[in-house]
């Protein structure tokens, strides 16, 4: 059957099972546009920004495990995309993006709103195209979900020449292709599995790939079986259940002080998923020094990358664990979990009173409606979300890791509540929630339930925090003292607006924000100088945390 090329990207999208899509229209995708109008049958979220939509298609990505879809026209529009695909590549996260481009006799004109974006996001992408035959086009789009979804996932990018989009060609409907996960190396397994054998105080790390491969309650069958605690990265959290008794928290420079020790004590560190960045391993040199590392990971770049390791399990990690779990005998001692176990009872005795920013974050988690996702922006509200929310479940919560990027967690929000249906409780800063505020009128458009927990220090924390600890206090450009109401602000978008000032508000601010399935603002105000502890260096160790700690 004989289709334009706008109306073959439109079928070539439902054969992949795309229901929604996020973007923002412009003169190079107008084909592409039409041929969403007159199909009618994938959803369309007009974001604020084309940043909002690759980010609101990452959250929708992270948060339901398909792949996320953004549409962008060409110049402006696709370079607005760049940070939302460098932080989707940073964490391994599906996404397509999609770009129009000038048509191929204005190609290398400098006309207007052309950009090359194939070579701009060449390095943080897994692949990209540029289709200038509208022959190859059905190819590439399912090529590109095919790479997106498969191997370490990561995004995409399509730029499609406009005379490509009302051009016609003959289109037959496929089925998509899976790629089925990969046997593992058995040798490889029955080494690590050996190396394990042997091991009397193992901990198990557990990182974003986990969650990638759907992995978590092979995780939690290896842990039981080995008796061995579990520290999660900040990509990690949600694998393993945060009430189970054998977790330990967070890993890393943020983390826990018992996840430190337990680290510095093992004998075996079981990687999975993990590529041991600079956030967790501290110091390449010391950090697994004198120990077993297994390291189990889809990606061969992976491994010895960062930190050496002695038996690696090169692939899926579902399928890893699947393979290794039968070849490991159930542990015999309960020692070194028991000693674990009585350092997490020491440090929970020795915590330091929480603060007004601490204490509205574990009062959302016990006030949050059953189902819910939690997104956050980057700084210090992110990392008292990953110290005091408490995670049970994978894909429920979304932040930026690997790239760090503020302003990232309204556009995921966004994505978030679209793709699950579920409330969304949005953790964020004043210094990264002016960066993308503007998504405020895409979820009150979209009557989305989203709750904006705003920790207002009028500061930009975290930088403030390393200015304090490291840089004699000198608070450059750090005390940024906006003058914004934000529950004015709200009210001027069509949101709720409410305010937490002090202790007692908490529980009926919350109470009354989580009960509105709606956008609702909540101006937390908080002290600049609440910090985030622990607080070390990249290249320090953890003798750090644990001087802290004893102390």
């Amino acid at each position: 059957m004989k289709k334009i090329g706008a109306e073959i990207l439109i079928n070539c999208l439902k054969e992949q099972g795309v229901d929604t899509v996020f973007g923002y229209p412009g003169g190079t995708v107008l084909d592409i546009y039409d041929a969403l109008y007159r199909d009618g049958n994938i959803r369309h979220v007009i974001t604020s920004h084309e940043q909002g939509a690759a980010h609101a298609a990452d959250g929708y990505a992270r948060s339901t495990g398909k792949v996320g879809v953004c549409i962008a026209t060409s110049g402006p529009g696709a370079t607005n995309l760049v940070t939302g695909i460098a932080t989707a590549f940073m964490d391994s996260i599906p996404l397509v993006a999609i770009t129009g481009n000038v048509g191929i006799q204005m190609l290398g004109r400098d006309s207007f709103q052309e950009i090359d974006i194939t070579c701009i996001t060449m390095p943080i992408t897994k692949h990209n195209f540029i289709v200038k035959d509208v022959n190859e086009l059905a190819d590439v789009v399912r090529e590109a979900f095919l790479i997106a979804n498969s191997g370490r996932k990561g995004p995409v990018l399509i730029d499609i020449l406009k005379n490509v989009q009302i051009a016609e060609a003959d289109y037959e409907e496929a089925i998509p292709v899976k790629k089925a996960r990969k046997p593992v190396a058995k040798e490889a397994v029955e080494s690590a599995a050996e190396a394990i054998a042997k091991s009397t105080r193992p901990l198990i790390m557990v990182g974003g790939g986990t969650v990638a491969s759907e992995a978590a309650e092979e995780v939690r069958l290896l842990a039981e079986k080995l008796n061995a605690p579990v520290a999660c990265t900040l990509m990690g959290l949600g694998a393993f259940p945060a009430s189970h008794p054998l977790f330990l928290g967070m890993m890393g420079m943020h983390g826990t002080a018992t996840a430190a020790k337990a680290c510095m004590e093992s004998d075996c560190i079981i990687a999975v998923g993990t590529r041991f960045s600079d956030r967790v391993a501290l110091n390449r040199d010391r950090f697994a020094k004198d120990k077993t590392v297994v390291q189990i990971d889809i990606d061969d770049s992976e491994i010895n990358k960062n930190v050496p390791v002695t038996h690696s399990v090169l692939g899926d990690v579902k399928e890893s664990l699947k393979t290794l779990l039968p070849l490991l005998a159930d542990a015999k001692s309960h020692a070194f979990a028991d000693k674990v176990s009585a350092w997490k009872k020491e440090e929970a005795k020795k915590a330091k009173m929480p603060e007004l920013g601490h204490k509205i974050i574990m009062e959302a988690a016990r006030l949050a409606p059953k189902e819910h996702v939690v997104c956050t922006d980057v700084g210090q509200h992110q990392m008292w979300t990953a110290q005091y929310f408490p995670f049970e479940k994978p894909r429920t919560l979304c932040t930026s890791g690997g790239l760090g990027t503020m302003g990232y967690g309204f556009g995921a929000s966004i994505g978030a509540a679209i793709g699950t249906g579920k409330h969304v409780v949005f953790i964020t800063g004043d210094g990264s929630f002016n960066m993308n505020l503007n998504e405020l009128s895409t979820a009150v458009t979209n009557k989305l339930p989203i709750t904006i927990l705003l920790m207002n220090n009028h500061a930009l924390g975290m930088v403030r925090q390393w200015q304090k600890i490291f840089y004699g206090r000198r608070f450059s450009q750090t005390n940024v003292q906006k003058q914004t109401d934000y529950v004015k602000f709200a009210e001027s978008f069509g949101a709720v607006g409410l305010k937490i000032e002090k202790e007692e508000d908490i529980v009926p601010v919350l109470t009354k924000a989580f009960s509105i399935q709606e956008p609702v603002l909540v101006d937390c105000r908080i002290s600049e100088d609440e910090n985030v502890l622990p607080m070390i260096k990249p290249g320090q160790t953890y003798d750090t945390i644990m001087t802290e700690w004893e102390e």
